[in-house]
């Protein structure tokens, strides 16, 4: 089964499916905002809450700043920067750029 849905995403990228992942369509981004931002949001929560919770041993082990990029950073990044229905971050501004 895994199989299967592996090689449906790579079948995908290899017939121009990227194309339109860079310039997301309405569905797409009422699907992003809709589903895919709460649920990013309530990632970030919880990283956030799991960052101060292991915030003691990371500091004794030295790798507080990989774990807050991690726990905190990243799903944040994904969350507020990448544009509505890209799957990239920075695709939309990339693209934005692009255009003038």
């Amino acid at each position: 089964m895994a199989g299967l849905l592996l090689s449906g995403s790579a079948m995908a990228n290899t017939y121009g499916y990227q194309e339109e992942v860079e310039n997301p369509g309405f569905y797409a981004m009422v699907g992003d905002l809709v589903i895919a931002r709460p649920l990013l949001l309530g990632v970030t929560a919880v990283g956030a809450a799991a960052f101060v919770v292991s915030l003691p041993f990371t500091a004794i082990a030295g790798n507080t700043r990989e774990a807050g990029q991690e726990l905190v950073v990243r799903p944040g990044r994904e969350t507020f920067v990448r544009c509505l229905g890209c799957t990239k971050t920075g695709a939309g501004r990339q693209y934005m750029d692009e255009q003038r």
